[in-house]
This record gives C-alpha cells, sequence and structure tokens, in this order.
C-alpha cells in the first residue's frame, strides 16, 4: 500500500514538473521576444530544474540509506549485537538518532536485567521462607496430633505444650525478622540521623543480651567515652549492635568474654565487638552476611541467619560499613564503622 502510495506521488511530482516547464515555455515565447534572451533563459531554468531534479534523487538515496541504517540499528538492538555501521562519533543525523536508539536499547535491556534479578531475589526468598516455616509448622501439627490423644499424661501433655510455646516463639521471631528484612530491602523504613551519644546506643543494644549473656555466666565489657557523639539513627543502630551482641553471645562457650570497645579511626568512629567464641573461617567472611546463612557447625544453634545480614544493611544505609576478623577456635571481633 505504501510503494503504491509513493509511486503515485511521483508520477503526480512528474506531471507537475512536466506542467511547470510547459507554463515556462509558453511564458518565454509570448512575452520574450528575442530568441537570444528567451533561448538563455529556457538554459537558466533547464538547469534549476535539472539541479532541483538530482537533488530530488539525492535527497531520496539519503533517506532511504538512513532508513536502512535505522532498520539495521533496530534489528541489531532485537538481536543483541552492535549496529555494523554505528559510528558514534559521527557528527551526523544518522548518528544521533542510532546513538538515542542504542540508548534506549541499553535502558529497556537494563530494565529486563533487572527484573529477572528481582524475580531469582524473589524465589531465592520465598524458597528461604519456605524452608525456614516449614520445621516449626510441621512440629506444631505433630504436637496438636498428639495432644488430641485422650489416654495421653498430664506431665507429657504440658511438655508438648511448652514446646508448642517455644515453636509459636520461633515462628514469631521468624515473622518479626522476616518483616524487618522487607522493611530493609524494600526501603520502606526510615532512618532518622541523630547526634547522639553513642553509649546510649551500646547500652541499648546491650540491653537485649544481658540475660542470655548471664544466663552463659560470659563477661560484657564496655571501653565507650561518655562524651563521644555520633551522627546516627538510635534505634535501628542499636539493632544492628544487638543483632551482633547476640551472636557474640549465642556462640561464645559458657564464661567466655565479649568486649566492645569503641574508638575514632579515620573518617568514622570505630566500634569494635570482640568475643572469645568459636570462630569463623576466613573463607566464609563474606557468607556470614548473606541472607539466612548458617554453618552447619552452628546448626543446631537457635536462630534464622537474618541478625548479621540486618546488621549489615542498616549499617551500610547509614554509609558505614562492618569488617569482620576471626581466628577459629579463638574468636571473632566486629567492626562497625559509623561516619562521624
Amino acid at each position: 500500500m505504501k510503494s503504491r502510495r509513493a509511486g503515485f506521488f511521483y508520477v503526480l511530482l512528474g506531471l507537475l514538473s512536466v506542467g511547470l516547464f510547459g507554463l515556462l515555455l509558453w511564458i518565454l515565447w509570448e512575452f520574450v521576444p528575442r530568441a537570444s534572451v528567451r533561448y538563455g533563459l529556457l538554459a537558466v531554468c533547464g538547469g534549476i530544474f535539472l539541479v532541483a531534479g538530482l537533488w530530488i534523487l539525492l535527497q531520496r538515496r539519503q533517506i532511504g540509506l538512513f532508513a536502512d541504517d535505522v532498520c539495521e540499528t533496530i534489528d541489531a538492538a532485537i538481536a543483541g549485537r552492535q549496529p555494523e555501521n554505528f559510528h558514534p562519533y559521527e557528527d551526523s543525523l544518522t548518528s544521533k538518532v542510532q546513538g538515542k536508539l542504542m540508548q534506549y536499547y541499553d535502558i529497556m535491556h537494563e530494565g529486563c536485567m533487572q527484573s529477572q534479578r528481582d524475580k531469582e531475589t524473589l524465589q531465592g526468598l520465598v524458597s528461604d521462607i519456605s524452608h525456614q516455616v516449614k520445621t516449626p509448622v510441621a512440629n506444631l501439627k505433630l504436637y496438636t496430633g498428639i495432644l488430641q490423644k485422650p489416654e495421653l499424661p498430664e506431665d507429657k501433655r504440658m511438655l508438648f505444650v511448652s514446646t508448642m510455646d517455644q515453636q509459636i516463639n520461633k515462628l514469631d521471631f521468624l515473622m518479626q525478622s522476616l518483616i524487618k528484612m522487607s522493611r530493609l530491602e524494600t526501603g520502606t523504613f526510615v532512618l532518622t540521623p541523630l547526634e547522639t551519644r553513642l553509649s546510649d546506643t551500646i547500652a541499648h543494644a546491650m540491653s537485649t543480651v544481658w540475660a542470655k549473656a548471664e544466663k552463659k555466666q560470659i563477661e560484657i565489657t564496655v571501653d565507650c567515652t561518655p562524651e563521644i557523639m555520633v551522627q546516627h539513627d538510635p534505634k535501628w543502630t542499636a539493632e544492628a549492635i544487638g543483632n551482633i551482641l547476640d551472636n557474640a553471645v549465642k556462640y561464645t562457650p559458657r564464661g567466655g568474654r565479649v568486649a566492645i570497645a569503641v574508638r575514632p579511626w579515620q573518617f568514622y568512629t570505630r566500634i569494635d565487638i570482640t568475643d572469645t567464641g568459636i570462630g569463623i573461617p576466613e573463607e566464609h567472611y563474606n557468607d556470614v552476611f548473606q541472607r539466612f546463612y548458617r554453618a552447619q557447625e552452628v546448626a543446631a544453634e537457635e536462630g534464622v541467619g537474618l541478625g548479621l545480614y540486618l546488621a549489615n544493611g542498616i549499617v551500610t544505609r547509614q554509609k558505614g560499613y562492618i569488617s569482620v576478623k576471626s581466628t577459629v577456635g579463638v574468636g571473632t571481633t566486629f567492626s562497625v564503622y559509623l561516619l562521624s
């Protein structure tokens, strides 16, 4: 259909040109009596018509080449390759259009890749959550079936009720951790940095693990000058430090020690949390900050593997970072760096 319209257009243009040339001849023969002048004007006008015709043909060719280059660029983008005739540093209309098309392709490609990454992350998250929830839910179903037996002795009934309560608490802890993780990953939680005393934040964090430490007779010491002021979110920073302390107490044997030391370090304030626990192999330094990561040797301990992941995310969003140094069988030091 388009080719027929283009053919009709060129036929119409040809007829119009012939008509104008005929009109010119009539005007010259009617109003220009001298033959020399007449033929001179005719030659000039013929030259103009010839140049115009050649210019139209050249423009048509240029438009055709431009259309071919644009089509090649689009085909290359669809195929995921570089166009053959792409010259990004040329100052031409074709290069500009090709550059914009490739820029659009890069944006769309990155969007598709990000969508794929989000899909994989979501699939991994669903898999991790189902794995974490499956065991306590299965236990609750089992205990519920046992409790329905009328011949069950009262002492065993109370034991199963107590165990169910523990499983429910574990599920509640898991749900709370997942909510925090979701807020962290989606950026829906709001950090409110305040110039406050770091010692108060550390004291708040210690209060969450003090009872566990007392139960295992673990000594916790703090070396922090009360005058140290740091721009940070007290609530979420206490959550991060508390998660690190909880890990330290959990994996430190009875009668061990946990030491907290605060000191300036370049542009940061450094918080060292050192324990005398089981230690972390060097090849697992990065793994401990991954979501739901738990080493095989500590699988028997309670936990879901989100504490250090949340701590790292909270500190990172305050433009800080966490490092780890450990010796297996000797202990571990987590260093939290907060911008001063």
